[in-house]
Formats: structure tokens, C-alpha cells, sequence
């Protein structure tokens, strides 16, 4: 069973790989059509926002209060556990798409107000805040879509079909590749085509699932009914959890919101920036997170308490080792990263250089933010929800703080960095959280894995450095000629970790489950 935990983290890894590639592919032909002009900040600001709510309602508050009362549902005994679960599967599905219309009804009315809001900077610009208006009527109805997908994917995890769920993004990134490099270049309004790819993508993805739920016996028959037992604590649930599991998407807004008052291209600075981070948090902190959490439900369920504190250290080693050189690689592969996907076109070496800054900032919080989705897990499993708020909260009145002492200073590189260190703070807490609950106990072995994974990153981060010594190379260069020295540096990057890794003494086998306590995940 230990060996199918791995298996599911690298089949939802791999899976996300192909998102993040496809990704990247879309965020190379945004940046050529709209570079970091005003309509790309207005275009950003639309899209943000039902992506901002899509994790709230979907990935974050509600999955991580569904799967556990799901996961609860299956681990029953007696003959009529399966049409227990999926009777709760219909009317969940059901009164979760009722509340998704009533939000998105008020979302696409209010598209006026939720700019005013969350870009006032914008009111100054009036062409820039009605295209903003227009955008988000056009992308807001993508929540719908997308939270039901989320819906779906945690249906699927929770009986270990984890690869059609990571693979979902990529439909919505393929929508957008074709809106962006085929149709919007030859229209007038090149971000409103972009917007209703998004709106196309969610659809597309929600119609993708349909028949994976049916080969898994729980597509569901959409009923309502808000006082079915499983539908309110779902709900109850939800309600702390929409604040404690998206505070990294709300410091997002809380920048967005800045950074509208800031010089033109701000936005999407932040943006690109964000994206390229996203690429080794959503490959493995995402994963790992989606994974480990009905197995840490099962668990719980099963009062098995010394193998939920296994899994957890386990996945916490994992972090250390991946997510420690991803984001000293991040720092110092920044500006060769930024050249090679996305100097072209519109996008200026004055825009690479300015997101480079961000992505420095964010990157130092890598680590911490995919601490955070493998530590929020270990109170969600537990049908947890109030703690973290409680945490939340401290981080989110931190990232404030962090946000009016570094915006001055360091403009929209100092909206990142307090974003990193409102991070920083709620991963610690996290963590001290699940120790003083007596959840969590480390292994043996931390001490010498911190000193060999620094060790090994420092050198790594020494020889990479070499990498960005001459970025007029890259300025000169062609795509494919970028492509080609920036994935030869990552290659020696990873070889050499692995190399000294290795010299130092860690075995691929040190890291398996067994390894580290637990019999049977």
C-alpha cells in the first residue's frame, strides 16, 4: 500500500508536468500578444479573480472538506456503504451547484464593484477599468465549471484515480493556447477572445470528467437538499476552511489590489512572476497535498494514529528534499528562465528584468508554501477546519504588515517578498500547531537531511550562478537557442544535486514509507 502512496504522487506529478508545460506554452503566447501593457493587466485582473475563487470554493475550502467526510462515508461497514456514498454524492452535487449559480449570478452582476474592490487603482484609468468589467463577466461563470471539476477530482482521488484529475488543467491551457496563438492575433479585441477561452476551457474540463466518474460508479444524479447529514458537515466545514485554506490566494489579492496603484505592467509582473513558481508547487507541493489527503482521511477514520504521523513525515521529508533546490534554482536561474519563455514580442527586457525581481522574492517562500500543502492536510484529515483560520488569520494581518513596510522600497518585488514571509509564518505555525496537538512527531534522521539537502543546494546554486553571469547571451539568442542553454543548466543543475546527494549518503530507498515507519497507506 506504501508503494501505491508513491505511485499516486508521481502519476499526479506527472500529470501536473504536462499541465505546467502547457501552461507555460499559454503564458509564452500571452506574453506575446499582450506583454505587460494595460490590457494585460486588465485581462489578469478577470482572470485572477475566478481563479482566486475557484481555490476558495473549489480546490481549497470545499475539497478539504469534502474528501474527508467522503473518504468517512466509504470506510463504513455493511451492505449498503456504496448507495450511502453515492446518495451523498448526488445531493452534494446538486446543492454545491445551486450555491455555485447564486455566486456566480451575483459575481457576473456585480463585475462593476468586485473591480472597484479588488483593483481600485484602476478607477484612474477608466478604458483600463471597463475593459476589466467586461473581462470579468466574460471569465466569472469559469467558477462554476471549474468548482465542479474540483468536485469530481475529489471524488476520483478519494478512490485513488488521481492522474484524470491532475491531467484536467491542461484542457483549460490547450483552450487558451488556441485562443491566444490562433484566434486573438487577427481580432480587434484580442483579450476579450483570450477571456471567452477561459470561458470555453471551463466547460470543456467539466465535460472531460463525465466519464471517468462513470467508470468509477459515482458520476452523480444532481439532487438538493441542504439538510442531508453529509451536505451540511460538508458545508460546515467549509465555511472556516474558505478562509484558513486559501490565505495564499488571498495575500495574491491583497497584491493584486496594490499593485493596481502602481506603475502599468505591475500586474502582470506579479503574474509571470507567479506562474513560473507555480511550476514546481503545483508539479509537487499539489500533488503531494492531493495525495496524502484521503489517505491521511482513511487514517483518521481508522483511528490509526502512529500512521498518520508517519505519513506526514514522510511527506514532509519529501518537501525538504524537492522543494529546498527548486526554489534555490528559482533565485538563481531567474533571468534565464524569464528570457528564454517569455522575452518576446510585446514582452521588453525591461519587463523581464522587473518580473525577475519578483520571482526572486516569491521563490524564496517555495519551500514554505508547499509546507503549507502538506501541513494543512493534517487538520483537515481530522475534520480540523477552525485551527487553521485561527493561523490564517495571523498570517494574513502579517502579509499586511510585511506589505505596507517593502511596497515603498521595493515597489511590486516587496508585494512578493511579504507574500513569502506571510508564508513562512503560517507554515511555522502550522507545523508547531501539529506538534503541540500531538499529531505529528519527527523521526530520527532530520538533522543529518537538512545538513546534506543545504549542502547539496549550495553547491548546486554556486555552479548555476555561472548561468545568469551573461544575460546579453540570452538577449541575443534565438528560442530554441535559449531552450537549449537553459534546460543544459537545469540538466547539471539536477545532475549535481543527485551527484552529491548521493556522496553524502541519501538512498532513493531512506525515502520510501517504510523506511520511515509506516506499514500500510
Amino acid at each position: 500500500m506504501a508503494n501505491r502512496l508513491v505511485r499516486s504522487l508521481f502519476a499526479t506529478g506527472g500529470m501536473t508536468l504536462v499541465s505546467r508545460i502547457t501552461g507555460f506554452v499559454r503564458d509564452i503566447l500571452l506574453a506575446r500578444l499582450l506583454g505587460t501593457t494595460a490590457l494585460a493587466d486588465a485581462f489578469f485582473v478577470a482572470f485572477r479573480i475566478p481563479s482566486f475563487l475557484r481555490r476558495v470554493f473549489g480546490e481549497g475550502a470545499f475539497a478539504q472538506a469534502f474528501v474527508p467526510v467522503f473518504a468517512a462515508h466509504l470506510s463504513e461497514d455493511g451492505e449498503a456503504r456504496d448507495a450511502k456514498a453515492r446518495d451523498f454524492i448526488d445531493h452534494m452535487a446538486g446543492s454545491f451547484a445551486l450555491v455555485l449559480m447564486v455566486v456566480t449570478a451575483i459575481g457576473v452582476l456585480a463585475a462593476p464593484v468586485i473591480i472597484w474592490v479588488l483593483a481600485p487603482g484602476f478607477l484612474a484609468e477608466p478604458a483600463k477599468y471597463h475593459l476589466a468589467v467586461r473581462l470579468l463577466r466574460i471569465t466569472f461563470p469559469y467558477l462554476f465549471f471549474i468548482s465542479l471539476v474540483a468536485m469530481a477530482a475529489g471524488i476520483l482521488n478519494t478512490r485513488g484515480r488521481f492522474a484524470a484529475a491532475a491531467f484536467t488543467p491542461v484542457i483549460l491551457n490547450l483552450s487558451l493556447i488556441v485562443a491566444a496563438g490562433v484566434i486573438a492575433p487577427g481580432t480587434a479585441s484580442p483579450a476579450v477572445t483570450v477571456a471567452w477561452g477561459v470561458f470555453v476551457g471551463g466547460i470543456l474540463q467539466l465535460l472531460f470528467q463525465v466519464p471517468f466518474l462513470r467508470r468509477a460508479g459515482f458520476l452523480p444524479r444532481f439532487r438538493y437538499s441542504f439538510l442531508h447529514p453529509g451536505v451540511r458537515r460538508v458545508f460546515r466545514l467549509m465555511v472556516p476552511g474558505i478562509f484558513g485554506s486559501s490565505i495564499a490566494q488571498i495575500n495574491l489579492v491583497v497584491d493584486t489590489m496594490l499593485a493596481s496603484f502602481l506603475v502599468t505592467g505591475s500586474v502582470s509582473w506579479l503574474y509571470f512572476a507567479n506562474r513560473l513558481l507555480e511550476f514546481p508547487l503545483g508539479i509537487f507541493g499539489v500533488a503531494l497535498g492531493t495525495v496524502i489527503l484521503p489517505h491521511l482521511s482513511a487514517k483518521h477514520a481508522k483511528a490509526s494514529v502512529e500512521d498518520f504521523g508517519h505519513t506526514l513525515d514522510w511527506a514532509l521529508r519529501w518537501v525538504v528534499v524537492i522543494a529546498v533546490p527548486a526554489a534555490v534554482a528559482l533565485i538563481v536561474l531567474a533571468m534565464p528562465m524569464i528570457f528564454t519563455l517569455y522575452r518576446y514580442g510585446a514582452f521588453n527586457a525591461f519587463d523581464a528584468a522587473m518580473t525577475g525581481r519578483a520571482l526572486v522574492a516569491f521563490a524564496i517562500g517555495l519551500p514554505a508554501f508547499v509546507l503549507i500543502k502538506v501541513l494543512a492536510p493534517g487538520y483537515y484529515a481530522r475534520q480540523d477546519t477552525r485551527t487553521p483560520v485561527k493561523i490564517g488569520t495571523i498570517a494574513l494581518i502579517a502579509n499586511m504588515g510585511f506589505n505596507v513596510a517593502l511596497i515603498w522600497p521595493l515597489k511590486h518585488a516587496g508585494l512578493a517578498l511579504a507574500t513569502s514571509l506571510s508564508g513562512i509564518l503560517n507554515a511555522w505555525l502550522l507545523y508547531r500547531g501539529l506538534r503541540r496537538q500531538q499529531v505529528y512527531h519527527p523521526r530520527p534522521g532530520w538533522a543529518r537531511l537538512w545538513v546534506q539537502v543545504g549542502s547539496a543546494s549550495a553547491v548546486m546554486g554556486g555552479v548555476l550562478g555561472f548561468a545568469d553571469r551573461a544575460p546579453q547571451v540570452y538577449e541575443a539568442a534565438s528560442g530554441a537557442m535559449r531552450a537549449l542553454m537553459l534546460g543544459a543548466w537545469i540538466a547539471a543543475g539536477l545532475a549535481l544535486y543527485v551527484t552529491v546527494m548521493w556522496v553524502l549518503g541519501v538512498r532513493p530507498g531512506a525515502l520510501r514509507l517504510q523506511s520511515i515507519g509506516a506499514d500500510d497507506v
